[in-house]
């Protein structure tokens, strides 16, 4: 009885709020239901889904495999500057849309978790945010996609095995050979964390960031990673091209 009281309760703030302060889907900014958060069912339904985790050598497998060697990869959806889908990437990475990370982080590890191309991943690693920049930030959004992931497919998050050794320049402004540049050695792998997996038997890591563009930035991060005897796969949230 207590317990209904409680949920009755909190249906009906949770409703005063909802008048005063309509939430909109983050997509098309039409008024959510209450049963709905950050995308409504409509725009979630026709998320522009890649399917990379169901083709072997796909163009996000292509696009790294020029630049490491990578075992799979695979994006969740497109990217275009024209998309309203835009939004869930500039929410998660500007506007403070933690839940939102974590809940796509769920859905992408749903769809690899039932792909047998990452079967063999044993852990999830995000690109680390440079200290200063998490400070600035809050937090950083691979990490909390790589949370709903990990959540997903059953596995640890090893959010320390990998750090930023220098704050680099956001790679958004920057084009082609610049981005290498830009990122290039900014990446090293914390040897004491690395020993203790590797005594775990644990070699073959999931590398998670949040878009796919050039593949400048997941390179630099796998370069450490190979080097200390790991095998890399890598996923994001969108992929664009």
């Amino acid at each position: 009885m207590c317990g209904y009281l409680i949920q009755q309760i909190a249906s009906g703030i949770q409703g005063l709020r909802e008048l005063f302060f309509p939430r909109k889907c983050v997509v098309c900014g039409r008024f959510l239901e209450l049963e709905e958060r950050d995308v409504c069912d409509a725009c979630m339904e026709g998320l522009p889904k890649t399917y990379q985790w169901d083709i072997v050598q796909n163009a996000a497998f292509e696009r790294l495999a020029r630049r490491f060697e990578v075992q799979d990869a695979a994006s969740l959806m497109f990217f275009g500057t024209e998309s309203d889908y835009r939004h869930i990437l500039y929410g998660i990475k500007y506007g403070n849309r933690r839940e939102l990370a974590v809940r796509m982080g769920m859905l992408l590890g749903e769809e690899l978790a039932g792909s047998r191309m990452f079967k063999g991943c044993q852990a999830v690693v995000p690109v680390p945010l440079h200290p200063l920049r998490r400070w600035k930030r809050g937090y950083n959004q691979a990490e909390l996609i790589a949370r709903g992931v990990a959540q997903a497919m059953g596995l640890p998050v090893e959010a320390k095995l990998l750090r930023r050794r220098r704050n680099t320049k956001t790679q958004t402004k920057l084009q082609g050979a610049a981005k290498t540049k830009n990122v290039q050695g900014a990446f090293a792998v914390d040897e004491r964390h690395a020993a203790a997996l590797q005594q775990q038997n644990i070699r073959h890591l999931l590398l998670i960031d949040d878009t796919l563009t050039t593949g400048s930035t997941l390179a630099a991060c796998a370069a450490p990673l190979l080097h200390a005897g790991f095998q890399v796969s890598c996923t994001t949230l969108a992929f664009v091209g």
